[in-house]
């Protein structure tokens, strides 16, 4: 066998992917708003990208006034103007002032102001802050402090005395100090090793709690998750509406979960990218900018360029530059073009679902979708992840509307989200004394057309979040 370098041609396609291309994928990925924030990004970036109403509104060279005032001299009445809206605001009754122009304005954004949520307090700082109140040893405060953030978001502490000692290298005298520090703050239960030891600590606040609650709480916890209840019966020689009363004093007093009124962040609002309305019995679809600004290319690139010809290497980067931004506009451009041709075929299909419910959503795939739009399918799959849209029916996501579906009696198919509707209505109407098994739910959705397996009806009714028969039934 001889071995060597040798030359040869070959002939050959091969898909290759352009920077434009890449772009116009990852733009069309995109939420709005992601989109939005993509944008200003881009505006800050490229010189000669701008809002197109700052482009119509920029006054050109022959449109300014040839007596400009000096920069010092507008500086001053802006700085005039500003001074007057302050001392106007510092009188007592410049509320009551509403023949002053603009009071109308101030008046509604003084109440958005007073009407705008203000950061929410994290479990830390509120328990920080009433340390901080209660005691003055620098020492003592940081332990506590280390304490109070190596909370879970529940507000229990996973680290025993032992540990953050040796973690501080303080005496353990002064680390079990701090724990009972945070114990005893509010909200009670904040500290606790588990849930028996939070809902313990809960009752132990109480002037006087049954002797048969504390001791299910202490022995019975599990049994009582379980809906076990004639086994408790059983091992502490109560009545069933006994347990009961004991379980509904636990709900209606005690909160398992101490520190998730502190959660965290506020959950932003959805925005739609597409917007569908019923006009004379028919279902119109338009896409949604939201807060997109309309995009252009500056005009002050032709003397630019123009000035950049003696220079290739200046010229060269303008050019770049503007053919990015031209790239980026188009890229937007094509983002909504494609998303409502989609959502457009998406609405013709579910148009029963638009009208009725979720009980008339038909069976569809991405690749029905992309064949009627002559797209290809991954392009669906960009265009309809993370985006919403709003309908009759409500707001959803794009993808709620493709699913399999399963062959009925009649012939028709029916969605899998059908069928877990069905599901969720059968149980909402059993009798909660004898709850139905996943074999009575299987023979009962074939009642009604539908025929799936039991691992099936198993799989959907814990996707619904619905509980086994044993833990549905009540005593």
């Amino acid at each position: 066998m001889r071995l060597g370098l040798t030359q040869s041609l070959r002939a050959e396609q091969r898909l290759v992917q352009s920077p434009q291309m890449i772009q116009a994928m990852q733009v069309l990925q995109l939420p709005l708003l992601e989109l939005k924030d993509q944008i200003e990004q881009e505006l800050q970036e490229n010189v000669f990208l701008e809002r197109k109403d700052e482009s119509e509104t920029a006054p050109t060279a022959e449109q300014r006034e040839p007596e400009q005032p000096s920069l010092e001299d507008r500086l001053q009445r802006e700085f005039s103007a500003e001074i007057d809206q302050l001392e106007a605001r510092v009188e007592p009754n410049w509320r009551q002032r509403t023949s002053s122009p603009g009071g109308d304005d101030e008046d509604r954004k003084f109440e958005a102001l007073n009407n705008t949520p203000g950061r929410s307090t994290s479990l830390p700082e509120y328990l920080m802050t009433q340390v901080r109140t209660q005691e003055s040893d620098p020492e003592l405060i940081r332990v506590v402090e280390h304490i109070v953030f190596s909370l879970d978001e529940d507000g229990r502490l996973a680290e025993t005395a032992e540990q953050i000692a040796q973690q501080l290298l303080v005496p353990l005298p002064l680390a079990e100090e701090a724990v009972d520090i945070v114990r005893d703050l509010e909200p009670i239960g904040v500290g606790a090793r588990d849930l028996r030891d939070c809902l313990l600590m809960q009752l132990a606040r109480f002037d006087f709690v049954r002797p048969l609650t504390r001791r299910i709480v202490e022995h019975h916890l599990d049994d009582l998750a379980m809906n076990r209840l004639p086994k408790i019966a059983k091992e502490t020689g109560a009545s069933i509406d006994e347990i009961k009363e004991s379980w509904e004093f636990l709900r209606s007093h005690c909160n398992p979960h101490p520190g998730s009124e502190f959660g965290g962040e506020s959950t932003s609002g959805v925005s739609p990218d597409v917007i569908v309305d019923e006009v004379d019995g028919k279902f119109e679809v338009r896409s949604q900018r939201g807060a997109l600004p309309e995009l252009s290319i500056s005009p002050v690139y032709r003397s630019l360029l123009q000035e950049a010809r003696t220079d290739p290497k200046v010229y060269e980067y303008l050019r770049r530059k503007i053919e990015a931004a031209k790239w980026f506009i188009e890229s937007v451009h094509q983002r909504q073009n494609t998303i409502e041709r989609i959502a457009t075929e998406l609405v013709r299909r579910q148009e029963g679902f638009l009208r009725h419910g979720v009980q008339h959503l038909v069976p569809m795939k991405m690749q029905d979708i992309a064949d009627a739009v002559h797209v290809h399918i991954s392009t669906v799959s960009r265009a309809t992840s993370g985006k919403y849209i709003q309908t009759p029916q409500g707001i959803f996501d794009m993808k709620r509307f493709f699913s399999s579906g399963t062959m009925s009696d009649t012939g028709d198919m029916v969605s899998q989200r059908a069928v877990k509707d069905t599901l969720k209505q059968i149980v909402d109407a059993e009798d909660k004394d004898n709850p139905m098994s996943d074999d009575q739910l299987v023979d009962e959705l074939g009642k009604r057309g539908v025929h799936i397996a039991r691992r099936t009806v198993t799989k959907y009714r814990k996707a619904l979040g619905i509980e086994s028969s044993s833990r549905r039934k009540q005593f």
